[in-house]
């Protein structure tokens, strides 16, 4: 099965706009602050993969002047018409020479890594921690291969049982539940020594991992969250710095 993008349709962007941080989204944004004002000192930002700018307002709510990028024209016009005071660039792929080097203090890609392929991975991590600046971190937050093979608040998995003898690098199938459009998204599965493999060759330093979990105090219908991880948030480091 050859790769495509999920969410470079019209349809699913629409859809993709009404996600709040509910849910299982819920534990992908809780302790983002926490380790964002643990790690950084500055307050200029790039949001990677930044689709209809959940997580763009999500920075700027935090405090930091934040610049969204990506590479759907759906979704860009989108976060633009969601937030018409925001920076929101439409990129090509791997192509970031709108911003400058060496400028930025975090760059967070929330999400977006899950939908590019083992190929592509080091080249953007390469190019991307370039903006960095000599403080910089980088913060990738992504499924965890468990997350494919249960089923959760904000997704299920349970139409497609061969996902559990799928290998990391492989496409994987996943379905929203929070939102209407009930498509599958097709994801690439990346284990944590894949990733951790890439992050050496792209020269960035592995600071800490993180796999959020529920306490079960939330105010939401957990599944499997208090008891495994769907997410897991990694930060990141050049290591020539």
């Amino acid at each position: 099965m050859e790769f495509s993008n999920s969410y470079e349709d019209e349809i699913r962007a629409k859809e993709y706009a009404k996600l709040e941080f509910y849910n299982t989204y819920y534990l992908a944004f809780r302790d983002l602050p926490k380790i964002i004002n643990k790690y950084t000192s500055g307050n200029k930002a790039v949001d990677f993969g930044c689709g209809t700018g959940r997580s763009t307002r999500f920075l700027q709510k935090n405090g930091f002047e934040t610049v969204g990028i990506d590479i759907s024209k759906e979704m860009i016009q989108i976060a633009k018409e969601n937030d018409p005071n925001g920076k929101y660039y439409l990129v090509q792929d791997g192509e970031y020479s709108i911003l400058n080097n060496n400028s930025f203090d975090l760059i967070l890609s929330a999400f977006t890594f899950d939908n590019i392929t083992m190929e592509k991975k080091g080249t953007l991590f390469s190019n991307l921690k370039r903006l960095l600046n000599e403080k910089g971190i980088f913060i990738n937050l992504v499924c965890t291969p468990e997350m494919y093979i249960n089923e959760w608040a904000s997704f299920s998995t349970k139409d497609f049982p061969n996902n559990k003898n799928l290998k990391s690098g492989d496409i994987v199938p996943i379905i929203t539940t929070d939102f209407d459009d009930k498509r599958p998204c097709y994801d690439i599965l990346c284990s944590d020594d894949d990733y951790k493999k890439i992050f050496n060759k792209s020269g960035l330093n592995l600071l800490e991992s993180l796999k959020p979990l529920a306490t079960g105090n939330e105010p939401y219908k957990w599944v499997s969250e208090t008891k495994i991880a769907p997410w897991i948030i990694y930060v990141l480091q050049g290591n020539s710095k």
